[in-house]
């Protein structure tokens, strides 16, 4: 299964729920742009607004945030500007999924072989 992003999250279980995006901003009282541009990764949502997300969908808050990855990015932005040795060797990484060499889940196994989450 194909990882998702928080707003394709969002959307898949508001389209399950058959609620349009206009009646879900509302009942999160946040307006229609906002959480459109959160469905489209354009946003993020704050916490109050993600409590009301996952009280909204009655999951727990933390499986939302398992979708949110604005940290992940950041932080590998930071390093890719701080290590050029890195920043050449993620770039070829990225190359050889984009040209088929490797699949994005062999580059996962080779950055973390034992699986381990954090």
């Amino acid at each position: 299964m194909p990882a998702k992003t928080l707003g394709e999250f969002i959307r898949s279980k508001r389209d399950a729920l058959d609620i349009s995006l206009r009646e879900l901003a509302r009942k999160l009282e946040i307006t229609p742009p906002f959480l459109s541009d959160i469905e489209l990764g354009k946003r993020y949502p704050s916490e109050p607004v993600m409590a009301k997300l996952a009280d909204f969908f009655r999951i727990p808050v933390d499986e939302l945030k398992i979708f949110d990855h604005r940290e992940s990015l950041s932080d590998l932005k930071r390093l890719l500007e701080q290590n050029s040795n890195l920043n050449v060797a993620f770039r070829t990484a990225i190359e050889d999924v984009k040209d088929g060499k490797i699949s994005s889940e062999q580059l996962a196994k080779r950055i973390n072989p034992l699986g381990k989450k954090k």
